[in-house]
């Protein structure tokens, strides 16, 4: 699937994004977040430690940059991606309706809902190589921030159990996005970097993060 965010096209001109309580209960920007606080540093996005939680940094093969980051936790799998974005609009409404167009393009089946971040798809993916009519559940989810939107996509019991989503969402609140000073374009990815002391990326093992 290609990336929306990485799409020629125009800029979106929607409003934002958000949770109305995003400012105070999450996700959070580097400006909002507890500066005594104890966080893994990933570079574009910082995590609260949390017991069994466990990291996986993607890896783009060309460039040998990290490109997204995946928590498993609880038996849900979380891929998250911070953007920059525009200071005074969003990218979530224009990225959702791509994301829903890509999705029946390839076959697959898509529902939007409003979700515990405001509007969300759930989609039914076809497995690329798998038998016929096989296909994966995920939620997409998006929060517009200041000058940055984030992105997470939802696997496993968080996309189709409400307890299993409570929890991963609560662990999508809980980011931190930094945004630096750096002028980006609209859309470009927040550089990413391994966190201090974690595996290297394309290791096969999944360094754990715990309190």
């Amino acid at each position: 699937m290609t990336d929306p965010l990485l799409a020629d096209g125009p800029l979106p001109d929607d409003a934002k994004s958000a949770p109305a309580d995003r400012a105070e209960s999450g996700p959070l920007d580097e400006s909002e977040a507890n500066a005594v606080r104890p966080y893994v540093d990933l570079g574009g996005v910082k995590l609260v430690p949390r017991t069994d939680l466990q990291l996986r940094l993607e890896v783009d093969e060309s460039s040998k940059r990290v490109v997204a980051v995946s928590i498993d936790y609880s038996g849900s799998t979380l891929q998250v991606q911070p953007f920059a974005a525009p200071r005074s609009s969003g990218l979530w409404h224009e990225i959702r309706a791509q994301i829903a167009e890509q999705v029946r393009s390839q076959g697959g089946e898509v529902t939007e809902r409003e979700g515990a971040f405001g509007p969300e798809l759930v989609a039914r993916i076809p497995v690329a190589g798998g038998e016929s009519g096989t296909t994966r559940l995920a939620r997409f989810i998006g929060v517009d921030g200041p000058r940055w939107f984030l992105r997470g996509v939802v696997a496993g019991q968080g996309a189709a159990d409400a307890a299993a989503a409570e929890a991963i969402d609560d662990v999508f609140r809980s980011i931190v996005v930094v945004r630096g000073t750096t002028p980006m374009p609209p859309r470009d990815l927040i550089p990413l970097h391994v966190p201090q002391g974690a595996t290297a990326p394309g290791a096969p093992s999944a360094p754990t993060v715990g309190s």
